[in-house]
């Protein structure tokens, strides 16, 4: 059982607008929000979207869906993009549901448990990142840089539905013993395989990432 306490700085919420990207349009431009955002779980990818009220997700085959609710991303890790990019980076930017201070969102482990005023959430998986995402951002060689950096923000699930509201303090509890972090999972999916061995008996991932590991675990 652990006590760590973060806040959540803003709760932001992303309408359908053009993106040149694949898809033609996204939801990835989200924005703060005033007041109570209802949160629950959508339902599985591919049928459900989001998990907060209002939020457009326009690809539900690879996002949304229960596994993939709720996306936080750190304030300190924005300021640390800030500082390099040499550019602005305003809560939502990167297509946060969540934007957090206070709380290690890269260091949490997979299956562990916030409590934000009545919602209980569940770290599910680290994000990967598209190229909408490399197309919003628009920097040069976005996907690799941001890979590099093992600062990818958590998915989570919703436990426990309720309402979300900017300046609730982030309750992190039962984390499980296993102790693979998201920053551990998010580098054996992309740059270092050597580490799937370890993902291997995390109950918490996704079925569809969990499934993805055994394949590759096989093949080796």
């Amino acid at each position: 059982m652990a006590s760590t306490r973060g806040v959540v700085l803003s709760v932001n919420v992303g309408r359908r607008r053009a993106v040149a990207a694949k898809s033609g349009t996204s939801g990835i431009d989200k924005r703060p929000v005033e007041g109570p955002v209802e949160v629950r779980a959508p339902g599985p990818k591919g049928v459900g979207g989001s998990g907060l009220s209002g939020d457009h997700i326009s690809d539900t085959a690879n996002h949304g869906g229960n596994d993939q609710a709720v996306y936080a991303y750190a304030r300190e890790d924005l300021d640390g993009w800030e500082r390099e990019l040499g550019r602005d980076l305003p809560n939502g930017v990167f297509g946060e549901n969540l934007t957090t201070s206070g709380i290690d969102v890269d260091g949490a482990v997979i299956g562990e448990r916030w409590r934000i005023g009545d919602v209980v959430l569940q770290v599910s998986c680290p994000r990967i990142p598209c190229v909408t995402f490399a197309v919003w951002v628009g920097e040069e060689r976005w996907l690799p840089r941001f890979t590099r950096a093992r600062v990818p923000g958590a998915y989570l699930r919703v436990l426990s539905p309720g309402t979300l509201t900017a300046g609730t303090p982030v309750r992190v509890t039962d984390v499980p013993a296993h102790g693979v972090s998201v920053a551990t999972a998010f580098a054996a999916l992309t740059t270092e395989p050597e580490l799937l061995p370890l993902l291997r008996d995390v109950p918490e991932l996704p079925r569809e990432d969990a499934e993805a590991v055994a394949r590759r675990l096989e093949r080796r």
